[in-house]
């Protein structure tokens, strides 16, 4: 069997492997999730960050205060999760004086949410019928 790979945003891809495939090579190493859409995903594990997320939609800049507000939490727990989901891309940060303003990062989200998909395309392709 000869054996063919490639290298897409998610990491190393076995093209050889397909969705009747069974053997060793198709294994967990085959395909591997990239670091981003790790990263991606443990920041959306949170319900918490994912209601801070749902507050941005539309564009909107908010303040940590206004998001601790929001969603009733206290203003150093806002800010951590903030800052963490600025860390791994989904937001970004501008300052105006004392104040950091938050917004989403639409084209990080995207390259995360294409980089999920490519993966799960050859991880876990459509059943055939």
């Amino acid at each position: 069997m000869t054996e063919s790979t490639t290298e897409p945003a998610g990491g190393p891809v076995d093209a050889a492997c397909g969705p009747d495939d069974g053997a060793a090579e198709c294994g967990p190493a085959a395909v591997q999730l990239g670091p981003g859409a790790r990263e991606f995903l443990k920041a959306l594990a949170s319900e918490q960050r994912q209601q801070m997320l749902e507050l941005f939609a539309g564009g909107i800049e908010l303040t940590v205060g206004t998001v601790a507000e929001r969603l009733g939490i206290a203003q150093p727990t806002a800010s951590q999760q903030l800052a963490l989901l600025r860390r791994v891309g989904l937001l970004t940060s501008r300052k105006d004086g004392k104040q950091v303003h938050y917004r989403i990062d639409a084209t990080a989200v995207e390259r995360s949410l294409s980089e999920l998909q490519n993966y799960l395309r050859t991880c876990c392709p459509p059943e055939r019928r």
